[in-house]
């Protein structure tokens, strides 16, 4: 493995078999190296192979300018997340690691920035808060910096974004709809949710990927119009509510349900309202 270019003392890109860049980090690993020198892989500590030659190179530059110690805490809350969320956006070792290393920055500073959405993320992505929760003492344990709660739900909001395949002012557009959803079935119903019961948690998810589809506009055709008619039949009251957030959605966002979609909402929705019995 030979150095293409040194970015720092611990930070180096290098070209795998197929001339594509990678970005190799370890304490000291660059010290009176030069491009051409061989890599001394037991100083390796981690390898990126990002696919995206692109997102390589702006990895490379941001790892130049941030300490190995913060970099290594990044890449374990990562990894952490990939575990408990499944795949995620290579783009995440940017976005998030950027946020982090401002984040403790600002911290230093004391100027810490509300997070105006934390009620919001903690309801509606759990298992994300949860694991910003953990980024925090991760961060605290290993860079001995305490950052505030609303940290957690910044980076509550980066792994969302990592998961949905979207920019951050789409999911924040994203959960807009999904709090105006829920709203609206709240008081349709007259509910309280019990946020620990597999039917809500099942709706949020639903909400989720549903507002991410209609904000792009990719729209899900009907299928067995029979399966419609025995909803709307079954679930009369499930399926008016679903019909109103279709006419509010049409009214805010100019976005039209398909019968599909009304069904797949009226059938979460069911449930949710049958728990309060």
């Amino acid at each position: 493995m030979k150095i293409a270019r040194v970015l720092n003392n611990n930070v180096v890109v290098v070209l795998d078999e197929q001339q594509r860049e990678q970005v190799v980090m370890g304490r000291g690993l660059a010290f009176q190296k030069r491009p051409g020198d061989d890599v001394d892989e037991t100083k390796i500590e981690k390898v990126f192979s990002l696919q995206n030659g692109e997102m390589a190179r702006h990895l490379g530059e941001l790892l130049s300018q941030i300490p190995l110690e913060v970099m290594t805490t990044c890449d374990c809350i990562i990894r952490l997340a990939a575990q408990r969320l499944g795949k995620l956006q290579e783009s995440l070792y940017i976005t998030l690691t950027d946020h982090c290393w401002f984040a403790i920055e600002r911290h230093k500073k004391g100027m810490a920035i509300k997070n105006v959405l934390l009620w919001e993320i903690k309801r509606l992505y759990p298992r994300e808060f949860e694991l910003g929760q953990q980024a925090r003492a991760i961060i605290a344990k290993r860079l001995h910096v305490e950052l505030p709660e609303d940290e957690a739900g910044f980076i509550a909001l980066h792994l969302v974004t990592a998961q949905l395949n979207s920019e951050m002012p789409e999911v924040l557009h994203v959960t807009r709809v999904m709090q105006e959803i829920l709203q609206l079935v709240k008081y349709q119903f007259q509910l309280e949710y019990n946020e620990e019961s597999l039917s809500y948690q099942r709706f949020v998810t639903h909400l989720k990927f549903f507002a991410q589809r209609m904000l792009t506009r990719a729209v899900v055709p009907d299928d067995d119009v029979s399966l419609h008619s025995a909803v709307k039949e079954n679930y009369a009251k499930a399926w008016k509510c679903a019909e109103k957030i279709s006419r509010h959605l049409l009214l805010t966002y100019q976005r039209e349900l398909t019968t599909e979609e009304i069904m797949f909402l009226a059938i979460h929705i069911e449930r949710v309202r049958k728990e309060r019995r």
